[in-house]
């Protein structure tokens, strides 16, 4: 029970910093790639698909893998202060 209370916030506080985090990654990783400071919207008309489709790939693999990093890493966190995994 009190795993499971102190992992819910912690999930929701992580995920909020995660999104962050993956859009400064983001921003950076595509500025150093396409020499350009933002990425191209779906919308805009001055971008063929082939940009904005590696774009939008790029970004959802970088909000993945950190997400993926982070959950992990809270699992690990909660494990060790309760002593058992957040799902159990």
């Amino acid at each position: 029970m009190v795993n499971k209370l102190l992992h819910k916030p912690f999930s929701i506080a992580s995920s909020v910093a995660g999104g962050v985090a993956a859009g400064i990654v983001f921003k950076q990783v595509w500025r150093r790639l396409s020499g350009e400071d933002e990425a191209p919207q779906a919308t805009s008309r001055d971008y063929g698909w082939g940009e904005v489709l590696a774009a939008a790939a790029l970004q959802g693999a970088i909000f993945a893998a950190v997400k993926a990093a982070i959950d992990r890493g809270g699992a690990a966190g909660i494990r060790r202060l309760t002593g058992d995994r957040p799902d159990d």
